[in-house]
Formats: C-alpha cells, sequence, structure tokens
C-alpha cells in the first residue's frame, strides 16, 4: 500500500482570503485535516481561519479533523511526549494511505508547532510544505509601512532574555512575537532606548476586531505583534 503524504500549510494571520491558492487547493481535497489546540475548551484559531475552505467541500460532513491539543506550557519533557503522541497519531493515517494536512498559524517555519512533527516523520514519509503570511508581514501592511528597507537588519523575538541590549544595539526592526510576554521592565527599557523609533502594536491582525496601537498594547490579547523601528 502507498503511504500517504503529510502537508504542513501555513494559514496565515487570520483573514481567510490570505490563504495562498495552492492551500486552499490542498484543502478542498486532502482526506484528514489535523489542527492542533492550546486546550479542549478552545477553538483552534487555525481551524476557524480554513473552515470557509472546508465547508465547500462537497464531502465537508465526512472530512475527518482531528484536534490534538497541544498545550501552552514550557516543560520541555512534556512536550516532547506531546510532540511524539501527535506524530504517531498523524503517522497511522498516513501508513493507511491518507494523506494528511496539519494547519499552523502564519507561516510553517516560523515558531511552527508543525516543524516537531515534521522533524519527527520526514524519514518515514514523503513531506510537503506550504508557506503562509507571517504575523508581522501582515501587521507592516496593516500599518502601510515598510518593516525593513536597504539594508535593515530585521530580528524576530519570541521571548526577551539576556540578549536584549544586543537586539536593541543591532537591530534595525525588531518584531516581539510575543508580545502578551511583555512585562513594564522590558517596554522602558525599549523606550528609554537612546534612538529615533517608531512603536506599534497590532492585536488581532487581519481578523475582524484588528486594532492598532502606537506604542506597547495595554491589553494585550494573546494574538498580539509589537514592531519596533528604529528610524536612525
Amino acid at each position: 500500500m502507498t503511504k500517504g503524504k503529510l502537508i504542513g500549510i501555513g494559514v496565515g494571520p487570520g483573514d481567510t482570503e490570505l490563504l495562498t491558492l495552492k492551500a486552499c487547493k490542498t484543502l478542498k481535497n486532502v482526506p484528514v485535516v489535523f489542527s492542533p489546540k492550546s486546550s479542549k475548551e478552545k477553538e483552534s484559531i487555525a481551524l476557524s481561519i480554513v473552515r470557509p475552505i472546508l465547508k465547500e467541500r462537497k464531502d465537508y460532513k465526512k472530512l475527518m479533523i482531528v484536534e490534538p491539543i497541544f498545550p501552552m506550557i514550557e516543560d520541555k519533557q512534556e512536550l516532547e511526549k506531546i510532540w511524539d503522541s501527535a506524530s504517531e497519531m498523524i503517522a497511522q493515517y498516513l501508513e493507511s494511505g491518507r494523506d494528511v494536512a496539519f494547519i499552523t498559524l502564519g507561516d510553517t517555519s516560523i515558531f511552527s508547532t508543525y516543524s516537531y512533527v515534521q522533524k519527527r516523520l520526514k524519514d518515514r514519509f514523503e513531506i510537503e510544505t506550504i508557506p503562509g503570511i507571517t504575523s508581522f508581514t501582515a501587521c507592516a501592511a496593516a500599518r502601510n509601512k515598510a518593516l525593513v528597507e536597504q539594508n535593515d537588519i530585521l530580528t524576530i523575538v519570541p521571548k526577551i532574555d539576556e540578549r536584549l541590549d544586543e537586539v536593541l544595539n543591532y537591530s534595525d526592526s525588531i518584531v516581539l512575537m510575543k508580545a502578551s510576554r511583555n512585562t513594564s521592565k522590558l517596554e522602558s527599557t525599549i523606550e528609554e532606548k537612546n534612538r529615533p523609533k517608531d512603536i506599534y502594536s497590532v492585536q488581532n491582525c487581519t481578523r475582524e476586531n484588528e486594532k492598532i496601537i502606537e506604542g506597547f498594547s495595554n491589553e494585550k490579547p494573546y494574538l498580539t505583534t509589537t514592531i519596533i523601528k528604529f528610524d536612525d
């Protein structure tokens, strides 16, 4: 029996219309869709983005949609177990000859849960990866401002640590991906940096409740990205 193919799909920041044509074509034909979510109670944001495409299928009611739980924890050993379990679950469908689409917010290669199963299954099955629009490029588009120009250096930061000073000194534009983790100390450190800068945050980018904020966000919902662009 021919094995199925794993297809990682970046579904973009939130607007269904920002899915690539290739992603839409795949989602209209693949027999199994894997859509991880953080808890049983919460809806998968990635699934909400692609659902309008899936509902166009004549076989929508028969479509296999699997929603494994990927909790937001930092215990590396526990996470390894979760990724192993999800990978083996996907492998069962692939062994049966069915292709599996693994959907993930933004792009498949930027801090994506897909990358963990991709690494575990790459030597056992055929894999195709379909990129998606990143949150930070969508944020720059929402603000109608370039993210980087000419020889600017762009730094993407998921979590601030002791490297902050170096990041501030040698970057022309900084993307804070997990802006909800920002502390008042971090924000004051950046604002006090003696370099001309433009700071803005975008909440729920490209979604109906999108909000662009000058400076840092006080509300800091989960889907918040902050961009610092130095103007020297």
